[in-house]
């Protein structure tokens, strides 16, 4: 790298290819418009190419531009390495490791992230709900150091630890006649008012496969992107969703609810954590990692299912409702 090319202006264009706009790049930069502007410029000169594509507003990077982009995420992922490897020396582990979970993955994040603070007092996690496709992305600009996601989906992130096979349940009400029953068809599933995960997420895609394979259309009435929402409808007793088991480690089976396995043959996809496939790899992600081979996840989900069921299966029943 030329004497000329510093750090700061690396991070100014990382925060350009971030926010797509000047003003909130250089704001995120704590540094004014111009000033971002003008490092831009230095750096196009000190490296020969152009970086940006010339207009009064943002509208991309050129082609020379993008590899320099990359280059700039690299270079700083080594310089955050750097700094995180003599910290862990002084003082043990005090960086920030960044996770990005899909939906149905997220209530089984504090199997991950318990083990790690455990083991590394002074770090600290930050968690983000994404798609399966954005994890991916993330990865690849070093804006992550782990994924939690479907596994084999894409070649630009590697499998580090698979964890569980998902597997999917119906939750509806107590009263209703599928709540008597130990599987339920996913045609006799499809046929209820449902609320699920919206079809920009990888979860909802393997739904539809399934009902498709079962000759049935998945047309839910509620479509949202995270499980909170898809938990306060529920709740309601109006409407019953798709569950992957995850549900029942973090919120059991609400009152008056039911939750009963989907009849095979369904999808049972792998879910663990996956990281860049580049260098250098992330000092925390590595940590995550060794503190989670010590945990049986899989295990650990099944004996919450197995238990949560048990539960509700407990509770009083209401007389079954008649059902078209």
């Amino acid at each position: 790298m030329p004497g000329d090319i510093l750090i700061r202006q690396l991070e100014y264009l990382a925060a350009l290819a971030r926010e797509e706009h000047f003003g909130r790049a250089a704001a995120s930069c704590h540094a004014s418009q111009p000033a971002l502007s003008t490092a831009l410029r230095k750096l196009e000169t000190a490296l020969g190419v152009m970086i940006v594509q010339r207009g009064a507003r943002f509208s991309g990077f050129t082609p020379e531009g993008h590899r320099v982009v990359g280059w700039a995420h690299r270079i700083l992922a080594e310089r955050d390495a750097l700094h995180q490897d003599l910290d862990r020396m002084r003082h043990g582990m005090v960086a920030t490791v960044r996770i990005g979970a899909i939906p149905t993955a997220v209530p089984a994040t504090s199997l991950l992230t318990a083990p790690f603070c455990a083991r590394h007092p002074l770090a600290k996690v930050r968690i983000e709900v994404l798609s399966s496709r954005e994890i991916v992305r993330r990865l690849s600009e070093f804006d992550l150091d782990v994924g939690l996601t479907y596994l084999g989906g894409s070649a630009s992130a590697r499998t580090a630890l698979e964890l569980y096979q998902e597997q999917y349940l119906l939750l509806t009400t107590a009263d209703s006649e599928l709540a008597q029953r130990e599987t339920v068809g996913w045609a006799a599933a499809a046929a209820l008012p449902l609320c699920t995960l919206g079809p920009n997420m990888q979860n909802r895609r393997i739904l539809d496969a399934a009902m498709a394979a079962a000759g049935a259309r998945l047309d839910p009435v509620v479509e949202a992107d995270n499980v909170a929402a898809l938990y306060a409808h529920v709740a309601t007793h109006r409407w019953s969703s798709i569950i992957a088991h995850t549900w029942l480690h973090a919120f059991g089976v609400p009152p008056g609810m039911r939750a009963i396995p989907l009849a095979d043959p369904g999808p049972r996809p792998a879910v663990g954590i996956v990281i860049a496939d580049h260098h250098p790899e992330s000092i925390v992600a590595s940590a995550l990692i060794d503190a989670v081979r010590e945990t049986n996840v899989s295990e650990v989900l099944d004996r919450s299912v197995a238990a949560a069921m048990a539960r509700a299966a407990a509770e009083p029943t209401a007389e079954p409702t008649t059902t078209a």
